[in-house]
């Protein structure tokens, strides 16, 4: 059984500063709560190509991961993993509503195999409760005007 989680909110900020902040995978341990760290594994810019590691904690596992990203725009980032029992794909869409909202959509999806495969369901649910509580968090963050001092406090980890 796939996993397919699509999650979504409005943002009070421009859909330009929207995907810039939430565009930039060094900025996912700000707002994610199960992103522990993200490193670079090819060199900035962030473009089609690029790959960096994530470390996450989720359903009481510490994991690695490397994400690659396959597209990139003012619109759209997809990212992928091949790797683990569960690889996964991370796809974020911005769209403004107006010049002061920004839909954005997070929405992961694999293929779960092996053991992981009976779990899925459990899963989705599970990733389906951190997505809405990331974009929550992500909102919180842009509409206060937070994001730019988190950006400061990176603690040099990417």
């Amino acid at each position: 059984m796939a996993v397919d989680v699509l999650t979504e909110t409005v943002i009070t900020r421009p859909c330009a500063e929207v995907a810039a902040y939430a565009g930039d995978p060094t900025n996912a341990p700000h707002w994610y709560a199960n992103i522990v760290s993200v490193r670079w594994r090819t060199s900035p810019p962030l473009t089609v190509g690029s790959k960096l590691d994530f470390v996450a904690r989720f359903l009481g596992r510490t994991l690695t991961y490397t994400y690659e990203i396959v597209e990139y725009s003012p619109e759209r980032l997809v990212m992928r993993t091949e790797q683990g029992p569960f690889p996964m794909e991370t796809t974020y869409t911005w769209q403004p509503v107006d010049a002061d909202h920004t839909r954005m959509t997070l929405r992961n999806r694999g293929e779960p195999s092996g053991f992981a495969r009976v779990s899925a369901p459990m899963m989705a649910a599970a990733v389906r409760r951190a997505n809405v509580k990331d974009l929550a968090a992500l909102k919180a963050l842009l509409e206060s005007g937070d994001a730019t001092d988190a950006g400061r406090r990176s603690t040099g980890d990417f």
